[in-house]
């Protein structure tokens, strides 16, 4: 039995995009977003307090890795693109220890400010599991460290100037807000004004309350929760019905909905919503999800790839944080992009003999 047309397009699209993926053709993304440091706990939670019904974690192992727009930093850079980000961290510990763990990796860093007095966000989580019983670790814990104070006026206005300097010959803009302090109205208006003066696509990560920033944007990244909210919010039936009129109200171009063992869809102004289906069945993991697809994203803009081929890149991206392991240690990479998509030609192949 042969493929149908439809399924020989999508063997000839998936092929195409891991040729675009073994390239080693580079391209300049600019990067503006909260910086902070994750740090995992790793243990057994065998036993209850004694005086309170909380797990006792016994502690076994312990990690750090940089994460938010730090995180993307460092997809980018591992994707083979030139990442240049704009953040801030504090002078402590933590700050200094992002700061020389992307420099490690060959990130450019001279855009993340050091605020003296400032606390680095630091988000702990501790997992665990019953020893002997459970072999998956759950999460226990998420344990929050971070300074409420608003980024200095002096800062936030000298890190806004030098990322519109920095566009120049940029393929794309990414903001990352984490809540963090660091995307602002006032900053973001005027960036995402000289990126569209440049025809620089942008890509943004909003929290739900920064919605009215975004206007005009490109290409935004909801998860299916925020989108399932939103539907809420606007009384609309479905999710394709909200989607339609975000894009209506804030003038996107694209919606990009990561909805985990469902897949992503992008729903646009001006095409036809396009729908790529998650190949897993063991989904271990889901941190990280949004990161990863906000940079598969760069990477497609900066090969020209067209809305469907997106779809299909930010899906296997997803499907790569999806079946992680070990979520401290993971970074999306250029041949897990491979893999994920050569199983897609392969089982396409397959399901055809």
């Amino acid at each position: 039995m042969g493929m149908t047309d439809e399924e020989a397009r999508l063997h000839d699209t998936l092929s195409e995009l891991k040729f675009h993926l073994r390239s080693n053709e580079s391209a300049k993304i600019v990067l503006i977003g909260d910086v902070m440091m994750d740090c995992y706990i790793h243990g057994y939670a065998n036993n209850l307090n004694s005086r309170a019904p909380v797990p006792v974690l016994r502690e076994t192992a312990r990690e750090e890795d940089v994460g938010a727009a730090a995180h993307v930093a460092r997809g980018l850079r591992s994707m083979g693109m030139e990442s240049h980000l704009f953040g801030v961290v504090g002078d402590d510990a933590a700050g200094l220890s992002i700061i020389e763990s992307l420099e490690n990796e060959g990130v450019t860093t001279h855009g993340i400010a050091i605020i003296e007095d400032r606390t680095t966000t630091v988000k702990t989580r501790m997992l665990a599991s019953r020893e002997s019983l459970i072999r998956e670790e759950q999460l226990l814990l998420r344990w929050d460290i971070e300074d409420d104070d608003p980024v200095p006026e002096e800062a936030s206005t000298a890190l806004y100037e030098q990322a519109v300097h920095d566009l120049e010959g940029a393929a794309a803009l990414i903001a990352s807000d984490y809540g963090q302090g660091v995307i602002t109205d006032q900053g973001a208006e005027a960036l995402f004004t000289a990126a569209k003066e440049r025809n620089i696509p942008v890509i943004a990560d909003p929290k739900l309350t920064g919605l009215h920033r975004t206007e005009g944007v490109d290409w935004i990244l909801f998860q299916s929760q925020g989108l399932e909210l939103m539907r809420r919010r606007l009384a609309a039936s479905t999710g394709a019905e909200a989607a339609e009129k975000l894009l209506k109200q804030y003038r996107w171009k694209h919606l990009v909905v990561l909805s985990g063992e469902a897949g992503v869809t992008i729903y646009s102004a001006d095409e036809e919503t396009v729908h790529a289906p998650c190949g897993l069945l063991d989904l271990r993991q889901m941190i990280g999800l949004i990161d990863a697809a906000a940079v598969a994203i760069a990477f497609a803009l900066s090969r020209n790839l067209d809305v469907r081929s997106t779809a299909l890149l930010a899906n296997a991206a997803c499907e790569c944080i999806l079946a992680a392991e070990q979520t401290d240690a993971f970074v999306l990479n250029r041949d897990a992009m491979i893999h994920r998509v050569g199983e897609h030609v392969w089982n396409l192949q397959v399901s055809k003999r």
